[in-house]
């Protein structure tokens, strides 16, 4: 087996990345953090966040993070161009070009992110948070989804994922929602900030559940807010709570909750799919 064909984890793709010049970062990222034509979105999303942190300072957490998957990025290099669109005094709103050279030679966009950076304030008003909800099958009782090559993409056999409630894609079921229990099979050299960004776009629709056969389907943009959690657990496993709130036409409509192991709220994500069924 080469080297290239070795599965990698994510501390060892982000050692490996090179900065360019002021502006570009470039990253490599095998076959192994596939998914379907194109590398796993939230690993994208993720490198294109140390990307801006290796730009523009590392000093405040990140708040949102908006991507539109403009195209597919192949396993092999690809690069980060960095922009600081605005610095504040609390605030700091950065873009991100993902490229990757093509066919042709030319480098061509194949992602766009928006991110803020925001350092925390004093405020008057009380703190509010969402309260999760009991689920129905503990981590221990819930089915585990299983790395079949071929079948499930092939980032899945960097995850842990338990399925507590709903259904598992292409089963054929009625379910517009679903709640997962997941972790990376190592998260060393992470931080939380990271593992959000990573696991909130880890799971797949619920309305690929509805599906009797498999059927190609791909993210076209996605919205990610987080609430920073900087002392969570890296190891055990986070939950996520999928809704399909709206479904037609080809696409879906969906929002995520992802949950620290002891239960906080870590980032609400509204993601638009296509569905090609």
């Amino acid at each position: 087996m080469s080297d290239a064909a070795i599965p990698q984890t994510v501390q060892t793709l982000l050692s490996l990345r090179e900065r360019l010049d002021d502006t570009h970062v470039r990253f490599t990222a095998g076959a192994d953090w596939g998914q379907g034509r194109t590398l796993f979105g939230g690993l994208l999303s993720a490198m294109s966040v140390v990307a801006m942190r290796d730009v523009c300072g590392q000093d405040w957490p990140l708040r949102t993070l908006q991507t539109s998957f403009v195209g597919p990025v192949t396993p092999g290099a690809f690069e980060v161009q960095v922009l600081l669109l605005r610095q504040g005094k609390h605030v700091r709103q950065v873009q991100a070009l993902v490229r990757q050279t093509d066919a042709q030679g030319q480098s061509v966009v194949a992602g766009v992110l928006l991110a803020v950076f925001g350092n925390a304030r004093e405020s008057s008003l009380p703190l509010l948070t969402q309260v999760q909800r009991p689920a129905a099958k503990s981590i221990d009782e819930s089915m585990q989804l299983p790395f079949l090559p071929g079948l499930t993409p092939n980032f899945v056999q960097h995850v842990d994922f338990r399925l507590s409630e709903g259904g598992f894609p292409f089963t054929g079921g009625e379910h517009w929602s679903d709640c997962n229990f997941l972790r990376l099979h190592d998260s060393a050299g992470l931080d939380p900030e990271l593992l959000c960004i990573l696991l909130a776009d880890a799971g797949p629709t619920p309305a690929l559940s509805r599906l009797k056969a498999p059927a190609p389907a791909s993210s076209v943009s996605w919205s990610l807010e987080l609430r920073p959690v900087p002392d969570a657990d890296l190891h055990a496993h986070w939950r996520t709570d999928k809704d399909t709130l709206a479904a037609g036409e080809g696409y879906v409509n969906d929002r995520t909750l992802l949950w620290t192991p002891d239960g906080r709220l870590a980032a609400l994500g509204y993601q638009v799919q296509g569905i090609y069924a």
